[in-house]
């Protein structure tokens, strides 16, 4: 977040010494209210630009093992522009990469939900996935997923044919 506000002020520093110097340029015919117009244009074209290119910037550099679940996209009154054309400030995904399969079941998994919001830290939901019973479990209140597949500390919940989440751990490949 301070990143992006000191690359706020210095896009709105850039544009306004560059409207100096073609004030200076132009003898001065330029009128003096221009430095300053160009100063919040700058930093209201870059706060715009650095809103609509976070998400795609982010997960650009994710691994490819990475699936995306939800991208849900925000209308913010306070940005208007945001009502033509919405954003995505925050993305939930699942972590294949560490994706662990149960020794006796295979059907059942284990696999981190990476749940990742602009200007939050990202966090981590560990979940058991039992993809032929169609349930998942949340592991992150003390539960524990053993190797032989057996759940403790928690319960499964059912699940729908068509959740995301279901569907990207128990993908093969």
């Amino acid at each position: 977040m301070v990143m992006d506000l000191l690359a706020t002020i210095a896009a709105g520093a850039g544009l306004a010494g560059i409207a100096l110097l073609l004030r200076l340029l132009s003898r001065r015919r330029l009128p003096k209210w221009i430095v300053p117009i160009a100063a919040g244009a700058g930093m209201l074209f870059f706060s715009i630009w650095n809103e609509y290119t976070w998400y795609p910037r982010v997960a650009a550099a994710l691994p490819a093992e990475v699936v995306m679940i939800s991208t849900p996209e925000d209308r913010v009154g306070l940005r208007p522009w945001t009502m033509l054309f919405p954003v995505t400030t925050r993305f939930m995904a699942l972590d294949r990469t560490g994706l662990l399969r149960s020794e006796s079941d295979p059907g059942i998994r284990r696999a981190d939900v990476v749940v990742v919001q602009r200007w939050h830290n990202t966090q981590r939901v560990p979940m058991a996935f039992d993809c032929e019973g169609r349930r998942t479990a949340n592991l992150e209140t003390g539960s524990e997923l053993r190797p032989d597949g057996t759940l403790t500390g928690t319960g499964w919940a059912p699940v729908g044919e068509e959740d995301e989440l279901l569907k990207a751990a128990c993908r093969e490949g």
